[in-house]
C-alpha cells in the first residue's frame, strides 16, 4: 500500500524548498497491520539507493508532574525549521525518548517531583507525522517510565499516525519492516533496559539480524547506549558502566550487528554527539545527540547540539555517501538549524580521533564520504 504524500504546516526561510517537498509524495509504503510483520514481497529489487534521515532523542514536553515544562503553541511549532529535510527522504527516523500517553503516574518517581519520568500527549502524535518520521526507536531508558500501559499507548498513537515504531519486546515491536522503492527495509532497536533487545547480548542481537535478513533487503539497527553527558563524548573500546548499569560495549556490539548483516547503525542515548565509524563499507553513527528535547534537559554547550544525518545507500547496503545538517537548542529546547555548522566540527574531531583511518571523511559543509 502506498502511502499518500505527507502534509504539514510549517513556516521556514526557505518557503520553495518547502513547497517543492511538500508536493512529492514519499517513495515509502508501510504495513499497516499492528504486528509490524513483513509480507512476502515479490516486488523486484530495484537498483536506486534509498536515503534515510536520522536523528537523535525526541522528547517533545512532558506534563507529568505539572506542565510548568511544556512548549509554546502546544508544540506545534517544535519542528517547523527541520521538517523539510526530515520528510525529503525515503525513510525518517528518530529516536523516541519516552511514552506517548495521556494519564497515570509514574512508578519509577515513588511520588518525587523530581524525577525524570516523560510522557507526552497523545495529540502530540501528529508532530511526528508533520515532521517526516516514518519510524521510531522505542528501545531506551525513558521508554518504560509509564509502564505497560505507556507502551501500549505509544504504539497505539503511532499506528493512527501510520509510524513504524521498533525496539519493544512487547508483541508487536521488535523489528519495523517497511516498503521503500521496492525494498523491504528492516529497522531493529536495541537498548540497555528491560523490556527491549540488549545490547549486551551479542548472540541474541546477532540473530535478530539474521531473522530480519531473511525478509528484509536492507537491515538498519538503533541503539540506545553509552555513558551521558559532556564527559563522555568518546567511545570507550569496552563496556560501559553508568549509573550502575551495563550500557553496552559499543564497538563489540555495531560490529557484532554488520557481522550478522546490518547495512546501518545508528545510536543515540548519551544526550551528546560521538562519531561516526565506516566498518565493511557500512556507515556507524555512535550518537546523534539531543534533537527535540523540549522543558526538562539541560541545554548547554556540547548537549545543546544535535544533527539531522542524511545518509545515502545502496540497493546493497552499502555506504554511499551522507550530510550532517547541524542543529543546536536554545533556551528550553526545540530544534533550530545552525548556519555555524558547530555540530559538524565536534562530529569530525570526535570521529577522527576515536576512529582515525576508520573515520569517515567529513567536509566542512558536513558531506560524509567514505576514505
Amino acid at each position: 500500500m502506498t502511502r499518500s504524500a505527507k502534509s504539514f504546516a510549517v513556516v521556514t526561510a526557505s518557503a520553495a524548498l518547502f513547497a517543492a517537498l511538500a508536493c512529492q509524495p514519499k517513495t515509502v509504503s508501510s504495513e499497516t497491520t499492528p504486528s509490524n510483520a513483513a509480507k512476502p514481497d515479490a516486488t523486484p529489487r530495484n537498483p536506486e539507493p534509498i536515503t534515510i534521515a536520522a536523528v537523535g532523542d525526541v522528547m517533545m514536553g512532558s506534563p507529568y508532574p505539572n506542565d510548568s515544562r511544556m512548549p509554546p503553541n502546544d508544540g506545534a511549532d517544535l519542528f517547523k525549521e527541520v521538517a523539510p529535510i526530515i520528510s525529503a527522504a525515503d525513510i525518517g527516523f528518530g529516536n523516541l525518548e519516552g511514552p506517548i500517553i495521556d494519564g497515570g503516574v509514574s512508578g519509577k518517581c515513588g511520588g518525587s517531583g523530581n524525577c525524570f519520568a516523560f510522557r507526552m500527549p497523545t495529540r502530540y502524535g501528529k508532530y511526528l507525522k508533520e515532521a517526516g518520521f516514518d519510524v521510531m526507536g522505542v528501545a531506551n531508558n525513558h521508554a518504560g517510565d509509564f509502564g505497560r500501559d505507556g507502551r501500549a499507548s505509544t504504539q497505539k498513537t503511532l499506528d493512527e499516525q501510520g509510524i513504524k515504531y521498533a525496539g519493544s519486546l512487547d508483541p508487536p515491536a521488535t523489528t519495523a519492516y517497511l516498503d521503500v522503492k521496492g525494498k523491504k527495509v528492516a529497522v531493529i532497536g536495541f537498548g540497555h533496559n528491560g523490556g527491549m533487545p540488549s545490547i549486551n547480548d551479542l548472540d541474541a542481537a546477532r540473530q535478530y539480524v539474521l531473522d530480519a535478513k531473511k525478509k528484509a533487503d536492507i537491515v538498519i539497527v538503533s541503539f540506545h547506549g553509552g555513558g551521558e553527558g559532556t564527559d563522555h563524548q568518546h567511545v570507550k573500546n569496552g563496556s560501559e558502566i553508568f549509573l550502575g548499569e551495563n550500557r553496552g560495549n559499543l564497538p563489540a556490539f555495531t560490529h557484532t550487528v554488520i557481522d550478522a548483516g546490518a547495512d546501518l547503525v545508528l545510536g543515540h542515548g548519551p544526550h551528546v554527539m560521538r562519531g561516526m565509524e565506516m566498518y565493511k563499507d557500512r556507515l556507524i553513527v555512535y550518537s546523534m545527540g539531543n534533537f527535540c528535547t523540549y522543558g526538562w534537559f539541560g541545554l548547554g554547550a556540547e548537549t545543546a547540539l544535535g544533527e539531522i544525518v542524511d545518509i545515502k545507500i545502496a540497493a546493497d547496503g552499502k555506504f554511499i555517501s551522507g550530510k550532517i545538517n547541524a542543529v543546536k537548542q536554545e533556551g528550553k529546547g526545540g530544534p533550530l538549524l545552525d548556519k555555524s555548522g558547530a555540530a559538524i566540527r565536534v562530529v569530525r574531531g570526535l570521529s577522527e580521533a576515536d576512529f582515525g583511518a576508520n573515520a569517515p571523511k567529513i567536509a566542512d559543509d558536513g558531506t560524509i564520504t567514505p576514505k
